[in-house]
């Protein structure tokens, strides 16, 4: 880790924070536990046991590895629907192939970044290729859900491939941190995913002893996941580790630094950041569907039952 680097950040545009910015103090930091998902491959549930008022609009966030596979071992997800969401499936070493019941899919691997707009439903198998089942191998990545306003619900379902090296990728003004921004924009930098809800996702990767200081949109939440090697948050220094999320309050800036000794596994401290504009709206969650009303919850279980996301194309039934 990581898939999209550099030799030299500071040959990137440099970022940093005004110095009278108002720092987002640290609210909470939860441990995120284990478990399995799919056909068996373990996670990290980031966001378990967060308030949903810091959270929206974001879902929730698995941590997909870190696992070395023996050869037979690499598991996916078999067929399942989706409605009134997005995933965002960002593959940090590994290959996965995924396929949905409209027509659409592709692989991604090392760096890449899957959108998928779920919207009025579909459904979707994300599976690792045969050649990776046959020779195993490294996989890691994560998976975020991000929720769909109202309006946009029952929106046709869409694609965004966004290949590694389409990121943009920035520095921290001493060249101790390398920053990938994924989605939104940063100091004036943007990144190339297109949101239904603003959100800003970064994956950020600190030298020992590094420090960062971003400007953050007031109108944004702001959250930090850690994914390997340990640090602090806040200019209140609050320890946080592999595993762990925080959760910041209001402000015009976040920070983080990397300790400045790490694990000889992860020699950098590797870190999420995210953001996103609250919806504001109820949300009624069950499985693999995110709406606003228990009664279209029901609905979309209908639906999926009758046959209307989709069917599972006559090749894989």
């Amino acid at each position: 880790m990581p898939a999209v680097t550099v030799e030299n950040p500071l040959s990137l545009p440099r970022v940093s924070a005004p110095a009278d910015a108002r720092q987002r103090p640290v609210l909470h930091v939860a441990t995120a536990p284990q478990g399995l998902e799919g056909e068996g491959f373990p996670v990290r549930r980031a966001f378990a046991g967060i308030d949903y008022r810091y959270l929206d609009p974001f879902i929730m966030m698995d941590q997909m590895g870190e696992v070395e596979y023996a050869p037979g071992e690499p598991k996916g997800t078999p067929w399942h629907p989706h409605r009134g969401f997005e995933t965002v499936t960002y593959m940090i070493d590994g290959i996965m192939n995924h396929r949905d019941s409209h027509g659409g899919g592709g692989t991604i691997t090392d760096g890449d970044t899957q959108w998928m707009t779920a919207g009025s439903g579909l459904l979707h198998i994300e599976a690792p290729p045969e050649a990776l089942v046959v020779s195993g191998g490294l996989f890691h990545g994560l998976q975020l859900w991000v929720n769909l306003p109202a309006k946009d619900k029952m929106m046709a379902p869409r694609y965004q491939d966004i290949g590694g090296g389409k990121v943009k990728l920035l520095s921290s003004a001493d060249g101790g941190a390398l920053l990938r921004v994924i989605a939104g924009e940063i100091d004036g930098h943007q990144g190339p995913g297109v949101t239904h809800t603003p959100i800003t996702m970064l994956h950020v990767s600190l030298t020992p002893g590094a420090q960062l200081t971003l400007p953050w949109p007031p109108g944004f939440n702001a959250l930090a996941y850690a994914m390997a090697g340990r640090g602090t948050a806040g200019t209140e220094g609050r320890p946080f580790r592999s595993g762990q999320s925080v959760v910041f309050g209001d402000g015009d800036a976040v920070t983080v630094r990397a300790d400045a000794s790490q694990e000889s596994r992860s020699p950098d401290f590797e870190v999420v950041l995210l953001g996103g504009r609250p919806i504001g709206e109820p949300m009624a969650h069950y499985g693999p569907f995110v709406m606003n009303t228990h009664v279209e919850l029901a609905q979309a279980f209908d639906d999926f039952r009758a046959g209307r996301l989709g069917s599972v194309p006559a090749d894989e039934a």
